[in-house]
């Protein structure tokens, strides 16, 4: 947020505030990619669980041209 120049303060409730927005956003995307690892019979989160979990969640449609 510093970093840009057109920013000169930020509050202090700001980096708190897009903290937790990055801990929930984690903790989504992990629980839809354990659902697929489970489906697979698997105990290990693999990379293909949160390429299913982004592919098949409208919500992570904007991450689709991350994956390959």
């Amino acid at each position: 947020m510093k970093s840009d120049e057109d920013v000169r303060m930020i509050s202090a409730e700001a980096p708190v505030l897009f903290a937790k927005a990055c801990e929930m956003f984690i903790l989504e995307m992990t629980v839809r990619s354990w659902h697929y690892s489970e489906n697979n019979k698997r105990k290990t989160l693999q990379k293909e669980d949160i390429r299913e979990a982004i592919q098949r969640t409208d919500i992570f449609d904007f991450l689709v041209d991350v994956i390959h």
